[in-house]
């Protein structure tokens, strides 16, 4: 799938559902992977999984099962929300990499690994669109 089909796909919610039920190919992952700033490690973290496996996902060219494709697309939805707030990607990333106040002085990035966390950071996301800093 390339970047534009998945931008689109990030906007459907019923073609997300069939992609998670589906499940992530490792290829799709991958270009998720390489349009964030995040490496194979933390990767690894926000998936529960080890590095290994995730090597093992890439040698076998295989599928993520329904709760890591759920992940992963949560993550480059956020990805993406975020890109289109601040703009550029780079300062998208920046912030994520960056101790926020609001987030009780944590960087976002380390919240990837629970759906709370991303739930928490999309509502950042909606307060700085509207330009409500705390």
């Amino acid at each position: 799938m390339s970047i534009t089909a998945l931008e689109k796909a990030l906007e459907d919610t019923v073609k997300l559902i069939e992609l998670t039920r589906k499940g992530v190919a490792y290829s799709l992952y991958q270009t998720v992977a390489m349009t964030g700033p995040f490496t194979t490690s933390e990767w690894s973290s926000y998936l529960h999984i080890t590095e290994r496996t995730l090597q093992r996902y890439k040698k076998e060219n295989k599928v993520f099962d329904p709760i890591y494709s759920e992940k992963i697309l949560e993550i480059a939805q956020l990805q993406k929300r975020g890109k289109d707030i601040f703009g550029e990607a780079e300062n998208f990333n920046r912030w994520m990499d960056s101790k926020i106040v609001a987030l009780g002085g944590v960087k976002p990035k380390s919240l990837l690994d629970s759906s709370f966390g991303i739930l928490l950071l999309n509502q950042e996301l909606t307060r700085i669109e509207h330009g409500i800093f705390a």
